[in-house]
């Protein structure tokens, strides 16, 4: 049985009816451009013709012979693959010029089709080759008359000194325009790969700069979690902390006070909502989040009342009045402990430890209220390390649907560090952090987070 590795012609024709059909108008034309000469009985050289050489009175046979190469000479350019259309017409084409002169338009045209098609595959010194013949030609004819004297044109063996003008400048013509086609194929070839590399180009320029955006998006979504979440946090715990703990409050302020509260985990929990979308849209692009995480965040605002309009980002020098604010936010023991040379570190590093920091202690007052916390900081050679401890009821009273460990998480990859969190031994949750006292650069850091 055959398959169509067996039988590439006809996987050719039925592949490319394209080329099939115009292997067929050359041939038809080629034909009809031979009859045509014939009835005029104009430039059509009777090569084997036993007589003297003529241009009218061909006979039946010759003309049938005439005929067939023709035909051999334009057909297989659309019916054959490159190569053996360019074998089959090219030696058609050379034997028709030296027997009879004759090389009609149609079989110009087919030995320019398949040197360029011969280039488009890559043989371009194959295609620009097929003209030497021609060439030849062109200056045996274009020389002084080296035919024997002693063998006479009558005789039929020296055709080609016998050719008139006519096939020199065809000669000619044909070995100058076969390189041309070839040329033609080159840069086609070098335009259409120029478009595709273009198209590869613009197709990558626009998955990054999208890829870029939905990492800014998530990086947005972090910073709002981090910032926003933190103070609504307190403001729902002050308010229920007050109305707790205000002696002689009236019904009207604590109505007052618990509305306060519920507004405010209202707007938590319509914040989440929103976050979330950010987070799915830019987790559907890429699970691994872009190294814009350690840029530095835009300017906090600044609290209403003061005269700067923007503040600096916060980093470790300001994890004191942190700590102090959710002492009395929370009314529980809040301490600071820190061991280790303290050494400034990268400004990204600082940031990160500081949002782990906050971030921890809004999931303390959230989930384990009035629970004491404990705030380590331990300064290594290369490290810190961060130990953020609560003695509340652990793992099992905290929410699944937040966004806060998977945000601290991200913020210690994201500088190079890493970040646990989980139940202790002896009772309550705990967040762990080792952050490398310098954030790696953009590329490395990005590099790093693939490899994991």
């Amino acid at each position: 049985m055959l398959t169509s590795g067996d039988n590439g012609g006809m996987d050719w024709t039925a592949r490319y009816p394209g080329p099939v059909a115009l292997g067929a108008v050359l041939g038809l034309l080629s034909v009809t451009e031979l009859a045509m000469r014939l009835a005029a009985k104009s430039t059509v050289h009777a090569g084997l013709a036993p007589g003297p050489a003529v241009h009218a009175g061909i006979s039946l046979p010759t003309a049938l012979l005439m005929g067939a190469f023709c035909l051999l000479a334009t057909v297989p350019a659309g019916w054959l693959r490159p190569l053996p259309a360019a074998l089959a017409v090219y030696v058609a084409a050379l034997l028709s010029l030296a027997l009879f002169e004759l090389v009609t338009i149609a079989g110009a045209a087919a030995l320019l089709v398949t040197a360029y098609r011969l280039a488009r595959r890559g043989r371009v010194i194959l295609a620009v080759a097929l003209a030497a013949p021609f060439l030849g030609i062109a200056l045996v004819l274009a020389g002084p008359d080296l035919r024997p004297q002693a063998v006479p044109v009558a005789q039929g063996t020296a055709v080609l000194w016998a050719a008139g003008p006519d096939t020199r400048v065809l000669a000619v013509l044909l070995a100058a325009a076969i390189p041309v086609a070839a040329v033609a194929a080159l840069v086609r070839g070098a335009r259409e790969q120029t478009e595709t590399h273009s198209a590869a180009r613009e197709l990558t320029e626009g998955m990054l700069a999208d890829h870029l955006a939905r990492g800014e998006r998530a990086r947005i979504a972090r910073e709002l979690h981090d910032v926003v979440a933190h103070h609504i946090s307190m403001i729902a715990v002050q308010a229920e902390t007050g109305r707790l703990t205000t002696p002689g409050l009236p019904d009207a302020g604590a109505q007052r006070f618990a509305a306060i509260g519920d507004t405010a985990r209202a707007g938590l929990t319509e914040m989440r909502r929103l976050l979330g979308v950010l987070r799915e849209d830019a987790e559907q692009a890429t699970a691994v989040q872009e190294e814009e995480a350690a840029e530095p965040a835009p300017a906090e605002p600044a609290p209403a009342g003061t005269e700067a309009a923007r503040r600096p980002q916060p980093g470790l020098p300001q994890l004191g009045e942190l700590v102090d604010g959710a002492r009395a936010a929370s009314g529980s023991v809040v301490r600071l402990i820190m061991s280790g040379p303290v050494t400034r570190l990268d400004p990204g590093v600082e940031l990160a430890a500081y949002r782990i920091v906050q971030e921890a202690l809004t999931n303390a007052r959230r989930h384990a209220p009035g629970a004491a916390v404990d705030v380590e900081l331990r300064y290594a050679e290369d490290w810190l390390r961060l130990r953020i401890r609560d003695n509340g009821p652990g793992h099992a009273a905290r929410s699944r649907t937040g966004h806060g460990l998977l945000g601290m998480r991200e913020r210690a990859a994201a500088v190079g560090g890493a970040l646990q969190a989980g139940d202790t031994r002896g009772g309550g949750f705990c967040v762990e952090a080792e952050l490398p006292a310098k954030a790696p650069d953009a590329v490395t850091g990005a590099v790093e987070r693939m490899r994991q």
